[in-house]
């Protein structure tokens, strides 16, 4: 090592008086951030990682961010925290599975119906108001709030076929925190896990079935193959997640490496835009693994309709969530009046 060490000094002209002119060249250091995403291996090798080799490619040596996936650092409860410290310097997640204390984590992840469709997610935070509440609120606990996006849309994948609310009744599901709290008064049982757990629970019978994501990420990540029947009915078109950072380490950015990190982040969001788009319909018509399910438009509007019965019973708690909420009413209501293909 002492020697290699000595070659690449010689080499490099360090130790000759030429350099000495230029002593940035042995000041200089790469910085390396460390970056978990919630999502396990599998999936985060299309969620997260071709846009985070992308970065490193770019930025030639300048800076580094390593990857780790679901649980590998802390668990995803606490990633906020491990973030707020500097433990972590960067996540990916929504604001509701990381328990941010902040007035906007009930609506990360899948706030009941809050989208439609994928494009809402980006429209809301770019165009709607949302991007600001959240930096907003996030400054206020010592986080960078960096960019939101869009995932897939929030479906149930059971051991047993759901073909009413009935079905719904005692099913132990794997869920998002608000999710839970929104389905358990159709019965249904929210259970917290590891994610790297779910699979093997439902094999032994601890969980029912997931409510975590759409068809596209059950074959990914193999809860496909445990599962035997998929819902086509969801509670929300899109889940919402975010990039966020540690305030200290961001503010430490030169500037073209924040920009950089802003076109990543970008690149990360158009991926899954067409990944999930396209992967939810391919699947639904040619997967083989999970036998296709439904509950009729007429009753599944009694779910539609406990949605916004949930988000005023939101809106009551604070100012903050009242503001948000009175956007999605707003954005959902311009979107019914212009119809087709905004809505049907």
């Amino acid at each position: 090592m002492k020697t290699n060490r000595r070659n690449f000094l010689i080499k490099g002209g360090l130790a000759g008086a030429a350099t000495l002119a230029a002593p940035a060249v042995h000041a200089q250091s790469v910085i390396k951030w460390r970056l978990q995403t919630y999502a396990g291996p599998a999936l985060a090798e299309h969620i997260v990682k071709p846009s985070i080799d992308a970065f490193n490619k770019v930025a030639k040596g300048r800076m580094e961010i390593e990857l780790y996936t679901a649980d590998q650092l802390v668990p995803t409860g606490e990633l906020f925290r491990a973030m707020q410290r500097g433990t972590i310097d960067m996540v990916q997640s929504d604001d509701d599975s990381m328990a941010s204390p902040t007035e906007v984590t009930v609506f990360g992840g899948y706030f009941p119906f809050a989208s439609r469709y994928s494009l809402d997610v980006p429209v809301l935070f770019n165009q709607y108001g949302l991007g600001e509440i959240w930096e907003e609120e996030y400054a206020k606990v010592g986080v960078k709030w960096l960019s939101a996006g869009a995932w897939d849309p929030c479906h149930f994948a059971t051991k047993d076929p759901i073909r009413s609310l009935a079905d719904l009744e005692g099913k132990r599901v794997f869920t998002f925190p608000t999710a839970g709290r929104f389905l358990s008064q159709f019965g249904v049982v929210p259970v917290t896990l590891p994610w790297e757990d779910i699979e093997v629970a439902v094999q032994t019978g601890e969980l029912d079935g997931i409510a975590w994501s759409g068809i596209t990420e059950d074959y990914t990540v193999g809860w496909a193959d445990v599962t035997d029947y998929f819902l086509t009915n969801n509670i929300s078109g899109a889940w919402a997640g975010s990039f966020f950072a540690n305030q200290e380490r961001y503010e430490e950015l030169p500037e073209d490496l924040k920009t950089l990190l802003d076109l990543t982040m970008d690149h990360s969001h158009y991926y899954r835009q067409w990944w999930y788009w396209g992967g939810e319909a391919d699947l639904r018509v040619n997967g083989t693994k999970m036998q296709l399910t439904s509950i009729d438009d007429e009753e599944w509007q009694q779910v539609e309709d406990a949605a916004l019965v949930f988000w005023d019973e939101i809106a009551a708690e604070s100012e903050t969530k009242a503001k948000v909420v009175q956007i999605f009413k707003d954005y959902n209501d311009t979107m019914n009046k212009a119809g087709k293909p905004y809505r049907y």
